[in-house]
């Protein structure tokens, strides 16, 4: 689907320069002489490298539509990640590298949404939340009460965290998996 230059908005995916880009900034520049453009801050899908390109309204882009599926995370092999579609039960087998850090927060069962250009995976969501039990944390200590002071724990999949200090060690929580921070206590 083509579009104008100047009707790339943040988020769009466009295919410029012989890749795949997401629009990540966007500001309309309307100069005092000459034409007005599009001034875009590109991510590249691929390579993460960035770019800032001008577009005037008169160029047209490719806009890209990623296809979402839902995939079911099911085991850990080796440097492998491997995911199930839930719908044809195929399998997907993504490389510990392609997700991340965030890689520690996916558990067994957990669904995930892929984004796929051409069948091919180009990225990964998981939840914003986990519940995770509170494998190793400091005791509390009297009078620490004045401050908000935070204490480090170390969760049951071996991430550092910081948490209040009245939680102890074998306690469930909820973590925020972008920020990996504590959000609460988990019911």
């Amino acid at each position: 689907m083509k579009i104008n230059g100047n009707e790339i908005k943040p988020g769009n995916v466009i295919e410029h320069a012989g890749g795949l880009w997401v629009a990540v900034k966007c500001a309309a520049v309307k100069p005092g002489k000459g034409g007005a453009f599009n001034q875009v801050e590109l991510k590249n899908l691929i390579n993460g490298s960035k770019l800032n390109e001008r577009f005037r309204s008169s160029e047209s882009v490719e806009k890209v539509r990623l296809e979402q599926k839902d995939y079911q995370f099911l085991y850990e092999e080796g440097e492998n990640l491997v995911f199930m579609d839930t719908e044809s039960y195929e399998q997907l087998e993504l490389q510990k590298d392609f997700v991340g850090d965030r890689a520690a927060f996916l558990q067994d069962g957990m669904m995930v949404m892929v984004e796929l250009y051409e069948e091919k995976p180009i990225g990964i969501s998981l939840p914003d939340q986990v519940t995770l039990m509170v494998a190793e944390a400091d005791p509390v200590v009297k009078g620490q009460t004045a401050a908000s002071s935070y204490k480090p724990a170390i969760l049951e999949n071996g991430v550092r965290c910081l948490v209040p200090p009245f939680i102890s060690s074998g306690e469930r929580i909820i973590v925020d998996t972008n920020e990996v921070a504590y959000l609460r206590r988990a019911d």
